[in-house]
């Protein structure tokens, strides 16, 4: 249930301000906006206000925000200048790429927040998180959430001061103090040489991150300088996929982006609210895609009116071709859901 709730609370705010910079900038250009609606399928409740019906519909997953003459055209119907159609095609373009540069801006203010109240992490406390099965930790004794008080008899605060010594000491023995339980006791370990990192190891690995808080301009540009990194990641990414470098096994649903929440519900907000901006910026990117029925094929028609100088593409052929990008991304979509299903139950 908690798993249900975190993740409506994610997906809604994502839908949320995705559809809102549609509305907002189509109000800004006097586009008469029908239907502003969160979720699918039949409506649940709904409040018109103005000339605008303001739903909620019972499949939380998409929304949408209805526009007049945006997708049908009738030939005889008189001009009207609050139709989509009828606006200039800048106008329309900012209409349709205000969606995504909204999810890029929430991703950007999210990490802004983070990296301004909790700051970004330079180091780890001095307390083990995990131990390596086979390691000499293990072997020793060491167990997840000792701390490390010194080594050979030098008081030790940070993880970087206990790597620097583990890496240096490669086949010599370090007496470590540790604290489990209020108990204080000594092992005596010895690093092993690992030969791909080259340094000595005793499988170990770090527990609590160290968080130094930024100011807020430092912040909010650092947020916006991570949007931007993780944009580049991700299209790198997905050349190699389409290229077929790497496996399409990664790809997720809803139901694997639903556990992949839930997962990190269980280890604080501070992650929810990273997965939340991932998965924003990664909804703003896929939507710029040329891909009929998301915005970036509506952009892509505009684009070649645009060449073709404000000749536009006769709204039979594009609405067909929207309609047929619909059904394949639907049938997409059960497919990727039935593998997470199938991943889930199976672990495959």
């Amino acid at each position: 249930m908690q798993t249900f709730l975190v993740s409506l609370i994610v997906f809604g705010i994502i839908i949320f301000v995705h559809e809102f910079g549609h509305f907002i900038l189509a109000k800004l250009s006097g586009i008469r906006v029908e239907e502003f609606s969160l979720g699918m399928g039949p409506q649940v409740v709904g409040h018109k206000k103005g000339e605008t019906l303001y739903s909620l519909r019972a499949l939380p997953l998409g929304g949408f925000c209805k526009m007049t003459g945006e997708m049908m055209v009738d030939d005889d119907a008189p001009p009207d200048p609050r139709n989509f159609n009828e606006k200039s095609l800048w106008a329309r373009m900012a209409v349709v790429v205000s969606g995504s540069l909204m999810n890029f801006l929430l991703g950007a203010m999210i990490f802004a927040l983070m990296f301004s109240v909790i700051g970004v992490p330079k180091d780890y406390a001095n307390f083990v998180g995990d131990v390596l099965p086979g390691s000499a930790a293990e072997i020793v004794g060491i167990q997840a959430n000792d701390e490390i008080l010194s080594i050979n008899g030098k008081p030790l605060k940070s993880w970087s001061e206990i790597t620097g010594i583990i890496h240096h000491s490669t086949e010599e023995k370090l007496e470590v103090e540790l604290k489990r339980n209020q108990q204080i006791f000594k092992v005596t370990v010895i690093p092993q040489y690992d030969p791909e990192r080259q340094v000595g190891l005793i499988g170990i690995v770090p527990r609590d991150p160290l968080w130094e808080r930024m100011g807020l301009f430092a912040g909010i540009g650092k947020g916006f300088t991570q949007t931007y990194e993780l944009t580049v990641g991700m299209l790198q990414q997905l050349g190699l996929l389409i290229s077929g470098q790497v496996s399409a096994d990664g790809v997720t649903g809803p139901v694997g982006i639903i556990q992949l929440i839930g997962e990190s519900a269980r280890f604080g907000w501070v992650n929810v609210a990273y997965l939340t901006a991932l998965i924003s910026i990664n909804l703003g990117l896929i939507n710029l895609l040329p891909i009929p029925a998301l915005d970036g094929g509506r952009l892509f028609f505009l684009l070649i009116e645009a060449v073709r100088g404000g000749k536009k593409v006769k709204p039979e052929k594009e609405n067909l071709i929207h309609f047929l990008g619909f059904a394949l991304l639907m049938a997409l979509m059960l497919f990727i859901t039935y593998k997470d299903i199938l991943r889930l139950f199976t672990g495959f």
